[in-house]
């Protein structure tokens, strides 16, 4: 896959309708957003194309649209916020349609720096399906040029992220990409295959076979791979340590072993817990106050359960992250939600804000542990998707950025 792709800068949209797919997956609460981050987010892309004189059409996905289109899952709200945001009036087209009637109305109304935003395109169904075909073909008949800046969308062949783009580029338009999925491609595909050594991976959360094929590409990629979380004691287990009721992946031991085995052939450094954070249950609710005990992770009693790495292995991981120039964290050391538990998580990332490194925080949990703790500013890059950051480490090819034009 090529990363080198044509950008909002490489086209000129004066007088053009542009479409820009963003990702305004945004928290509702009562029809209120809580947290307007993605909005934030998008707008740099937007206002370049509405300096540039473009026609500018907005969509997005908003939830996951179970049980057919309704009111609760409506753009309406994200028009409203970005009224305010961008100084003037966004048109929202409520039809639960997307691209009907009152949709190619709106467009054909609209001059130079205006905005229009179509309802939530998951109210047409499935967007991966047949009637994807049909829904790319409408999507592109209301615009000239389109722009992908919806990166924790880009993992998945939808019409509105990929399909889209063949007619778009058929009829002669741009197919490019906005500020947002730029930075994503420049750091998250550039620390992967073109890092700047020493590389440093820290991998956590809950289950190995979350992230079965992020481990094998990493290896061969970074030269030190630190394991946390959850996902740590099978790794435990195959050195052969009891690791007591802990979480364990019992079908992965062999691959772990594996990947121990790859790691040595390879000459690279994998990291694993010390020592262990042990508690007798798992806490309930998640936040409640609760007894731990630390052990060497040799050393876990049969009748606890691992929930945080250890002092010793806060250390070691952070002595690891000092000498690196590029560093890349997906999933967090222990159970970061409960205060407690979450002292591994506060460790790594005191860790990663402390080191001159360009260090990127891939999407998820750990992108929430971060914002959480208070160490986002102190972050190269916080990834905005959660999948989509995880197929990227994985080496697989996302259809969102394939799809955009490389650049010439």
């Amino acid at each position: 896959m090529s990363l080198n792709k044509k950008s909002v800068d490489d086209f000129n949209a004066k007088g053009k309708r542009v479409l820009v797919r963003c990702d305004f997956n945004v928290p509702l609460k009562n029809g209120v957003i809580t947290d307007e981050t993605r909005i934030v987010a998008a707008l740099p892309t937007i206002n370049k194309l509405l300096n540039d004189g473009a026609k500018v059409i907005l969509c997005s996905h908003l939830g996951k649209v179970k049980n057919g289109p309704n009111e609760g899952e409506s753009l309406a709200p994200v028009a409203e916020r970005l009224s305010e945001k961008l100084g003037k009036k966004v048109v929202f087209v409520a039809d639960y349609n997307v691209t009907g009637a009152d949709a190619t109305a709106a467009v054909a109304a609209m001059n130079e720096g205006d905005v229009v935003l179509l309802q939530n395109t998951r109210f047409r169904g499935a967007e991966e399906t047949k009637n994807g075909e049909a829904f790319s073909k409408e999507l592109a008949d209301l615009c000239d040029d389109y722009v992908c800046d919806a990166f924790g969308s880009s993992h998945r062949a939808h019409a509105s992220v990929a399909g889209v783009t063949d007619v778009v580029r058929a009829k002669g338009g741009n197919c490019a990409v906005g500020y947002l999925m730029q930075k994503e491609i420049n750091f998250l595909g550039n620390a992967v295959e073109n890092p700047v050594r020493p590389f440093v991976a820290i991998l956590g959360g809950a289950k190995v076979a979350d992230k079965l094929n992020v481990i094998n590409n990493l290896l061969e990629k970074c030269d030190t791979l630190i394991i946390g979380g959850g996902m740590a004691y099978t790794f435990l287990k195959a050195k052969g340590y009891e690791i007591g009721t802990s979480l364990c992946d019992d079908e992965k031991i062999d691959y772990c072993k594996e990947m121990m085995d790859k790691a040595e052939a390879l000459g690279k450094k994998l990291l694993l817990p010390v020592d262990t954070v042990v508690t007798a249950s798992f806490p309930d609710p998640i936040d409640a106050p609760i007894e731990t005990e630390v052990f060497d992770s040799d050393k876990l009693p049969a009748d606890k359960m691992g929930m945080d790495i250890g002092p010793k292995t806060q250390a070691l991981y952070a002595e690891a992250v000092k000498t690196a120039k590029t560093v890349v964290w997906n999933g967090p050391m222990g159970v970061f939600e409960n205060p407690i538990l979450a002292k591994g998580t506060i460790a790594v990332a005191a860790a990663l804000a402390e080191t001159d490194a360009t260090t990127i925080i891939g999407g998820g949990d750990s992108a929430a542990a971060v914002n959480q703790l208070g160490f986002a500013d102190k972050m190269s890059h916080i990834s905005t998707g959660g999948g989509a950051s995880l197929e990227f480490l994985e080496g697989k090819e996302l259809p969102g950025v394939a799809a955009a034009d490389d650049l010439q």
